[in-house]
């Protein structure tokens, strides 16, 4: 049973929906006892996944199920925030009707990050996963809702081709979308209206931790969650496309060593070794080796400490990533213990309400809450062929081919962590350069 579903999974080329892109039939070959369905919708604005479970809650029971038979786990829980109430109705209805026995509705605070997963383990279960660990660790799955959504569809032979995109900020009209992985940003955005100012950033995925386009002649990809319109000095713009030098040098003179980055934490209220005011001050006093930087490497880069927690408005989760990127280059990794961490005294009442991290963000306006809108169809689409954590996919199409959306068009890597790539519409293969594989409907 096992190998049956690991190989659709893997056939399929699905990656995790809401994080990375790690290659799930890498996750669910394990033995656990509990699957968490992630259905915080944690970052604000972003709308798919309570759509999905308002409106397709069958199929992604199903998804769940298969991986509850797959790992051996007795329970599942789906998991979203209250706040929900049509997809919360839809999950208790599809719960009650469920013969297992196995599925639970669990309902989570409205709080930043729930949906972190280390977070959402410690909600739940009870159970904290250990410093640079992951939930399998403490015999935990989580997947997120349009991961078991696509699952479903493997176990039927059909691959991933196509991803739920919220579409939201300053444009005509706000919508959770359908549309096959490589579409185009720009042609999306004028789908969706285009946008209503003039001169304007478009933030790939969420307002906390997505990062900023830089080119909107991008591509959707597996992983792509949303799209934010917003104006260039939008504080949930402007200091992710700040110099990463001038970066450095506000925090090591700015920085007043209040520690709030650090008792909001949310990895350190579980116990882990961070203490990100701790590592602002190493760069004051020019410190680059000490313990301090290393635990940078225990940041989960929530943007907690930079959007909520700082009073001086710099960017703790800026730097962290920054010396994370030095350190993983030079091979440093964080030697942890794999005990399970003891948890701060106060973590229970440190939580970050999302209504007033929406209020600091100043994007309270655009959490319109929309639906889906139906009927985009693109021209054309380019299909990176790596859009995964591990290695890229090796090209499997000339210029010229004729293609039918599902045709492997990627394949991993022999003896390689990967994920396979398929065609997501009709059409002629028109270009493969720098990786990307341009295919145009005829």
């Amino acid at each position: 049973m096992r190998e049956q579903v690991v190989e659709k999974i893997k056939n399929a080329g699905i990656v995790g929906a809401g994080g990375a892109g790690f290659p799930t039939h890498i996750k669910v070959n394990a033995d656990v006892d509990t699957v968490l369905v992630n259905g915080a919708s944690c970052e604000p604005l972003l709308m798919s996944d309570p759509y999905l479970m308002e409106k397709e809650i069958d199929t992604v029971v199903e998804g769940l199920n298969t991986i509850l038979d797959c790992t051996g786990a007795k329970k599942g829980y789906i998991c979203l925030k209250g706040k929900h109430a049509k997809a919360m109705k839809s999950v208790q209805d599809a719960v009650d009707k469920d013969s297992t026995g196995r599925i639970t509705l669990f309902e989570l605070k409205d709080f930043y990050p729930s949906g972190d997963e280390q977070v959402l383990v410690k909600e739940v279960t009870g159970r904290t996963v250990p410093e640079a660990g992951i939930p399998l660790q403490v015999g935990v799955v989580v997947s997120n809702v349009e991961s078991l959504f696509n699952i479903a569809k493997a176990m039927k032979d059909i691959p991933l081709t196509e991803r739920y995109v919220t579409v939201t900020g300053e444009v005509g009209q706000d919508m959770v979308v359908k549309v096959p992985v490589g579409t185009i940003v720009s042609d999306l955005l004028e789908f969706a209206g285009g946008s209503k100012i003039a001169d304007y950033r478009v933030v790939d995925g969420g307002p906390m931790m997505g990062r900023v386009l830089t080119d909107i002649d991008q591509p959707v990809t597996k992983v792509t969650s949303g799209l934010i319109v917003l104006p260039p000095d939008h504080n949930v713009v402007s200091q992710k496309v700040m110099d990463p030098a001038k970066i450095r040098k506000i925090t090591g003179t700015v920085c007043c060593q209040c520690t709030h980055c650090s008792e909001l934490c949310p990895r350190k209220l579980l116990g882990h070794s961070i203490n990100p005011h701790k590592i602002m001050r190493s760069l004051s006093f020019g410190d680059i080796d000490n313990k301090a930087r290393l635990e940078a490497l225990l940041c989960c880069e929530c943007g907690a400490c930079e959007k909520f927690a700082c009073p001086m408005g710099i960017s703790p989760r800026e730097v962290n990533a920054l010396i994370k990127k030095d350190l993983m280059k030079d091979g440093i990794r964080w030697e942890g213990t794999g005990e399970e961490p003891k948890n701060h005294p106060f973590r229970n009442t440190r939580y970050i309400p999302t209504k007033r991290l929406m209020q600091r963000l100043n994007i309270t306006k655009y959490d319109t809450h929309p639906t889906l809108v139906e009927g985009f169809v693109p021209d054309m689409v380019k299909i990176p062929l790596t859009q995964h954590i591990g290695a890229p996919a090796v090209c499997k199409v000339n210029v010229g081919d004729h293609v039918i959306k599902g045709d492997l068009i990627g394949e991993i890597p022999e003896n390689a962590l990967g994920a396979r790539i398929h065609a997501s519409i009709d059409g002629l293969v028109e270009n493969i350069e720098a990786g990307v594989v341009t295919i145009r409907k005829v």
